[in-house]
């Protein structure tokens, strides 16, 4: 998506922010919002699917994933349309647009289904904090507020995913810096 088309599409308004950044801030959150619908079809894939003997507890798990992805969906497309520009929000620009990891499809067993959204999760959450950071650096606080409240959820969801992980004996490493191929490590 380029700059062009967001500001063809740009509503005016009476927001302050000068024009620059309102759409860089813009490009910024249909990033993420693509990546947010990604990441919320997901834990229904996994919600779907999931066998096992955790099935009930992570069916309801993985449902309320998704029910909390949806509200973080509108607060980011909301904001986007607040600062003039227009939430892109189909699957296909979902597809084209995010760039988190492809969730494994042929997967049913809990553990795994867990494991594979840690990642997803973690990722999620690696490039919100970075969009902390770029809408600060730029002084628009109301979209850095936003991205805050938003990783404040996220970082508790995978903190959730990593108890669980850690319930059932497996472990999770952190292997961002030296490992160039993160997985978790059973």
């Amino acid at each position: 998506m380029s700059q062009s088309d967001d500001h063809q599409g740009l509503s005016p308004v009476r927001i302050d922010i000068p024009l620059e950044i309102r759409l860089y801030v813009i490009q910024l959150l249909q990033q993420t919002l693509a990546c947010t619908l990604d990441l919320r079809s997901q834990p229904k894939q996994a919600c779907w699917n999931v066998k096992g003997h955790d099935l009930v507890l992570l069916h309801a798990l993985f449902a309320t994933m998704a029910t909390e992805l949806d509200a973080h969906i509108d607060l980011v497309a909301e904001r986007l349309v607040v600062l003039g520009g227009v939430a892109r929000g189909t699957v296909r620009t979902a597809a084209t647009h995010s760039r988190l990891p492809e969730y494994p499809g042929a997967i049913m067993d809990g553990d795994a289904h867990v494991r594979a959204l840690t990642e997803c999760f973690a990722s999620y959450a690696t490039a919100l904090r970075a969009d902390i950071a770029h809408a600060t650096e730029v002084e628009e606080a109301g979209s850095a507020a936003l991205y805050t409240d938003i990783s404040r959820g996220v970082d508790q969801r995978l903190g959730f995913l990593e108890a669980y992980l850690h319930h059932c004996g497996a472990r999770t490493e952190s292997t961002r810096q030296d490992d160039p191929n993160p997985t978790l490590k059973p």
